[in-house]
């Protein structure tokens, strides 16, 4: 992912922030809020300076340390604890009072700015008595190295026994841009130090600097080896690579090292942004870290197939297709069926017309929407096995989703469990099942059929009246035959009479049609019941999308959200 700027990432975090709400960690979503208020604040203030906070415990010469930096006695130091009660700042450069009003921080003290590289200097006060008060500042002569932009702050100690002392530092430190801590040899590796506060800048190792005041009382080899443990401890706290040095504020030792690194970050006026990014990139990464892992598309493809081949199930879909097959059989028959025996088909119910999914002619105006079906609605199999195959499908697709949304998508998905039975129900109802109009072929069979009845009747006559016509003697019929030479099989010529063919090939011919017609309904029928499971299958899809698929996917979209933001914000 490229490198994106801060206003970016502070957008990215505020996005995953209002994504995450209702759903993460209270506490996690107020410092997001909170980082993200802080950069918007920071960045609408002075950027031409550089906060340095300088940090620490209790004894540990932070008061000395900003003596020393600032080369005048601006923070006399005692020996009555806790020394600083309020924070107090040595700033260099103009314009920083609306910054020292953000970090609520009242006693300043204007610093004169060192030479530049190029020989000249800004003005600085000349040797003699000090000048007396202006305002919040006074002015004091400083070491050649700080030129401008620099706000240096004394904060209160961070162990103070007074508790409000420890909010200031606190406060103090979340809105500083550089970290300067301060400790000492007895308690640089104190637990509460590493556990509540260093800890906690974990990954923002490029604006934290620790250093080992009053090196002055230890051996050469064992500041060595108290510098390299110090590095160890800020190493496993995630500070790897932060910078440690070891100092004395009495005798001078490594101030001008300190200097120079205030100086540069200063000139460099990166502090500022790499700290807010810093933060951001933190929550970001918690943020990130809760949001669990992005469940598989194909997984979430298959549930969701899964979901409908259930809901059909629950629907009765198979019982409703199954039914058109009969339904459609039945009609074929009795549309082609041989007219003598069709009567009989009437007396079979149609399957469809016993599940209240045919048409009724005399309730043709009523609304679609209110038609129910007569499928057994009332099984407590319909709702335990919809509500089975719901909860497999959130299962499924919430795999790796934290807690909170998981329980929300259920929460989501129950409410569709309440409304599935009758949305089902409806939907079956409301599904074209049959054909719009009737197979050309089945009239043409029918009238087919009743021509061969026909005939066959017109023959049955016309034996029956040269058979009554021969009874009383009367002059016979005219009774045309059928001559077939039968020379070539070794008989003579056979006569058939047109009656006696007319009779016995229609009966015959009618039964063969109606045989033939009954495979080709069966065939018809198998097609007509694949289209309303089609369809049906369709109609179901709907439902489980709108009660189901979609409150769960609009959940886990919002899960996808916050999940991208935050990782964003924490690249």
């Amino acid at each position: 992912m490229s490198r994106i700027d801060l206003a970016a990432r502070t957008a990215a975090l505020e996005a995953a922030v209002a994504e995450g709400t209702g759903r993460l960690d209270r506490d996690l979503l107020d410092e997001g809020r909170a980082v993200v208020a802080r950069a918007r604040e920071r960045g609408g203030l002075s950027a031409e300076h550089t906060v340095v906070a300088l940090a620490g415990a209790t004894g540990s010469g932070k008061s000395s340390v900003l003596n020393a930096v600032v080369g005048d006695e601006i923070a006399p130091p005692g020996v009555r604890r806790p020394t600083t009660a309020h924070a107090l700042a040595a700033v260099w450069g103009a314009g920083a009072d609306p910054l020292l009003d953000w970090l609520d921080v009242r006693r300043r003290h204007e610093m004169p700015v060192a030479p530049v590289a190029d020989g000249s200097a800004n003005p600085s006060p000349s040797p003699g008595p000090a000048p007396t008060a202006r305002g919040l500042f006074r002015r004091h002569r400083t070491p050649v190295g700080i030129t401008t932009g620099l706000v240096l702050l004394d904060l209160p100690d961070h162990d103070s026994v007074i508790t409000e002392h420890r909010v200031r530092a606190e406060r103090l430190v979340e809105r500083a841009d550089l970290l300067v801590w301060g400790v000492d040899p007895q308690k640089y590796a104190d637990n509460a130090l590493h556990e509540r506060y260093l800890r906690a800048l974990a990954g923002r190792a490029d604006v934290v600097v620790v250093a080992l005041n009053q090196v002055d009382r230890l051996a050469p080899a064992e500041t060595d080896a108290m510098l390299a443990d110090l590095r160890r401890l800020v190493a496993a706290d995630g500070l790897d690579g932060a910078r440690v040095l070891g100092m004395s504020a009495r005798t001078g030792q490594g101030v001008d090292h300190l200097r120079r690194l205030l100086a540069d970050a200063a000139q460099r006026r990166e502090a500022a942004t790499a700290r807010l990014a810093g933060d951001e990139r933190a929550v970001g990464r918690r943020i990130l870290d809760v949001c669990g892992q992005a469940p598989s598309e194909r997984a979430g493809e298959r549930a969701r197939d899964a979901l409908t081949a259930a809901l059909e199930d629950a629907a009765g879909v198979p019982t409703v297709v199954d039914a058109v097959r009969r339904s459609a059989v039945r009609d074929a028959r009795a549309a082609t069926g041989w007219p003598v025996t069709r009567w009989l088909g009437r007396f079979r119910p149609d399957p469809l017309r016993r599940l209240g999914l045919k048409p009724d002619p005399a309730r043709s105006g009523e609304r679609p929407d209110l038609v129910r079906t007569s499928l057994p609605r009332t099984r407590p199999s319909v709702r335990a096995a919809s509500a089975s195959a719901v909860r497999r499908y959130v299962d499924r697709v919430t795999e790796g989703a934290p807690d909170p949304w998981v329980l929300a998508a259920r929460h989501r998905a129950q409410e569709g469990i309440d409304r599935l039975p009758d949305a089902l129900d409806a939907a079956v109802a409301g599904t074209q099942l049959e054909a719009a109009r009737r197979p050309v072929w089945w009239r043409a069979v029918g009238v087919l059929q009743w021509l061969l009845l026909t005939a066959a009747i017109a023959g049955l006559l016309w034996l029956a009246a040269a058979a009554a016509v021969a009874y009383f003697q009367l002059p016979p019929l005219i009774m045309p035959e059928l001559m077939v030479d039968m020379s070539d099989r070794g008989g003579g010529v056979l006569e058939v009479p047109w009656a006696t063919l007319l009779a016995i090939g229609g009966v015959v011919l009618g039964l063969l049609l109606a045989l033939v017609s009954r495979l080709f309904a069966a065939f018809g029928a198998r097609r007509r019941a694949a289209r309303a499971r089609r369809r049906l299958s369709e109609s179901v899809a709907e439902v489980a999308d709108r009660l189901v698929w979609m409150p769960v996917s609009e959940e886990m979209t919002a899960l996808g959200r916050c999940r991208l933001a935050a990782a964003i914000a924490a690249s």
